[in-house]
């Protein structure tokens, strides 16, 4: 920004843009402890209050985060999950009895929690994405997914309840190779797939879950599983922490 527009701007801005412009030379690096209030106060000849402004505005555009009794500290990217979208969804990975997931957190710690397994009536969007009748019965799988202890993506599956009543779809744990698996015994092998992403920013109840600090986005990816026929048989709606995934994909040019 040139200097004679910064200097129109208030001064809580000024010194968020001066912060973020240490932080882009790499004066000070991810994880680096910022200059402190007080040291802003000193610096700029500004209030507490005005300090405090500028380190929301960093905090809010996702550059820095406030550790309780330490400080405000520059934000680590820390790439735990390089998520592979077609390789980790090949036959190859769950027809041989392979975990999706743990596919993604190979070298690490992976482990998910069964949030809730219910049976739902199907709103009209959902449904269609299914090729169900809206209000239809559908089971719906609540899960939450974390690398190495921290939460990192929170995930709903939805199925069509008549397809899998007593099966291990309805269970916890859905066995190896896990829902597709169990859908492919069922003579409803999921043969492509179709993803649709999307970002924004999360929810309070999202955020709480995913342990999100303030600034951080969020991304949305929407898949549907579909047999050969392409008859679409699950719909799974995820919510990744952006600061945990990096999402490759990798085709032949058709």
């Amino acid at each position: 920004m040139p200097e004679d527009a910064t200097a129109r701007l208030p001064k809580y801005l000024r010194i968020a843009a001066a912060l973020k412009d240490a932080i882009a030379s790499g004066e000070y690096g991810p994880g680096d402890r910022l200059p402190g209030e007080s040291d802003l106060m000193s610096a700029y000849g500004v209030a507490r209050m005005t300090a405090r402004q500028a380190f929301g505005v960093l905090q809010a555009e996702g550059l820095a985060e406030a550790r309780k009794g330490a400080g405000v500290f520059v934000r680590e990217f820390k790439v735990g999950i390089r998520r592979r979208g077609i390789q980790r969804l090949a036959v190859e990975v769950w027809g041989a009895g392979g975990s999706i997931w743990a596919a993604d957190g190979k070298g690490h710690d992976p482990e998910v929690e069964v949030l809730g397994i219910t049976e739902e009536a199907l709103p009209a969007g959902l449904a269609a994405q299914l090729g169900l009748e809206a209000g239809a019965p559908a089971c719906v799988r609540r899960r939450r997914f974390l690398l190495d202890g921290k939460p990192v993506m929170l995930a709903t599956s939805y199925l069509d309840a008549a397809l899998v009543a007593g099966t291990p779809v309805t269970e916890p744990d859905t066995g190896p190779g896990g829902v597709y698996a169990r859908l492919a015994e069922l003579g409803h092998r999921p043969a492509r797939f179709r993803e649709e992403i999307r970002s924004r920013m999360p929810s309070a109840d999202e955020a709480a879950r995913l342990g999100l600090a303030a600034g951080t986005p969020v991304v949305l990816v929407c898949r549907t599983a579909c047999t050969a026929e392409g008859k679409p048989v699950e719909v799974n709606e995820m919510v990744l922490d952006s600061a945990a995934y990096v999402l490759e994909y990798e085709f032949d040019a058709p």
